[in-house]
C-alpha cells in the first residue's frame, strides 16, 4: 500500500475526514496512479557466462517485442550438464510480469560446482 493511501486511512481513523471524503481521496489517488506512464521495456538480454573465467558462453540481446520467444530460448541455452534446475521457473508468470512493466533482472541462476551463471534482464 502506498504512502498516500496510508495517510488517507490514518486521517479517517483519526476522524479528520469522514468515509465519503476518504473514498473521494482514494479515488483521486487511483486516478493519479493510473495516469502515470508505464515504463516500457525495450530489450531482453540473456547472458550465460563462466564465473571462473568471466568469458561469455551466450550473450543474446533481443527486441522486447520478442520477449516470449527470448525467454523460452534463453532458458534452453543453459547446458544440460551444469545441473542448473530451471524447472521451478514459471514462464507464463514471468511473461505476465514483464508485460505489466517489470524491469530488471528476472532470472539469476548460478551453478557453483560448474561456475556457470545465467542472467535474464529486461531493460
Amino acid at each position: 500500500m502506498n504512502e498516500e493511501r496510508v495517510q488517507i486511512l490514518k486521517m479517517l481513523e483519526q476522524g479528520k475526514v469522514n468515509a465519503a471524503d476518504a473514498a473521494k481521496l482514494l479515488e483521486a489517488v487511483d486516478a493519479t496512479e493510473a495516469a502515470k506512464p508505464v515504463q516500457v521495456a525495450r530489450f531482453l538480454r540473456v547472458r550465460v557466462y563462466d564465473e571462473k573465467t568471466g568469458k561469455n558462453k551466450v550473450n543474446v540481446n533481443l527486441p522486447f517485442s520478442l520477449v516470449e520467444v527470448g525467454l523460452r530460448m534463453g532458458l534452453k541455452f543453459i547446458p544440460k550438464d551444469t545441473g542448473i534446475d530451471v524447472s521451478g521457473i514459471n514462464m507464463e508468470e514471468l511473461i505476465k510480469a514483464v508485460k505489466e512493466g517489470v524491469t530488471g533482472k528476472i532470472v539469476d541462476v548460478t551453478d557453483d560446482d560448474e561456475g556457470v551463471h545465467v542472467e535474464v534482464v529486461i531493460e
